[in-house]
């Protein structure tokens, strides 16, 4: 006997199935790439926001970097001046000193002794000249080293010289000077000139 399909009904149920599911299957589809899509936007607008951050503290902090190098500068400048303020106020404080030294040296001399060349490099004095005797360079490095303004003499040279009758002595001395970084007292500048 032949099969006749009485019920066609089923057919068209199963391709209503296949149409539905097929259906399914694009709205799923279409719903996740939504999601995707917003979900990239988002990653997108994220990543593009951050950008934005970073290249506003980029510019933040190359004016932060500037500054840094304008106060290292003025840190630098500082110091010059302050280098340069020290060395006035030293040599403010040591220009009357120089006056000391000439005037001091000048009552230490004892008759008879004459300088011809003071040289002075540093803290020491050379001092070049000629005596009368032995004595006289002795009792002059003996004035020194009781002076509040030097200290330490010390005979380099001595040797005889003819002048015409006279037997001169030339001689050469160091001496140091002594730190005075305040006005001396009269006291002492007594004591030193004895």
């Amino acid at each position: 006997m032949a099969h006749i399909n009485l019920l066609p009904w089923r057919e068209e149920l199963r391709a209503l199935r296949n149409k539905n599911f097929y259906t399914l299957i694009g709205v799923a589809a279409g719903v996740m790439v939504a999601i995707i899509a917003m979900v990239h936007l988002q990653i997108q607008s994220d990543i593009d926001h951050q950008n934005r951050r970073n290249s506003l503290l980029q510019n933040e902090i190359k004016i932060v970097d500037g500054k840094i190098k304008e106060i290292k500068d003025l840190e630098k400048k500082k110091q010059q001046l302050i280098s340069r303020m020290e060395i006035i106020e030293r040599l403010q404080s040591n220009r009357p000193e120089v006056v000391h030294l000439f005037d001091e040296l000048a009552h230490l001399v004892p008759d008879g002794l004459y300088m011809r060349s003071v040289l002075q490099k540093s803290r020491l004095l050379t001092i070049k000249g000629v005596a009368q005797s032995n004595a006289r360079v002795s009792a002059f490095m003996r004035a020194l080293d009781q002076s509040i303004w030097f200290e330490e003499p010390n005979l380099l040279v001595i040797k005889a010289e003819k002048k015409g009758f006279e037997r001169a002595r030339e001689f050469t001395l160091i001496v140091k000077q002594a730190g005075q970084n305040q006005e001396v007292d009269k006291n002492k500048k007594g004591r030193g000139r004895r």
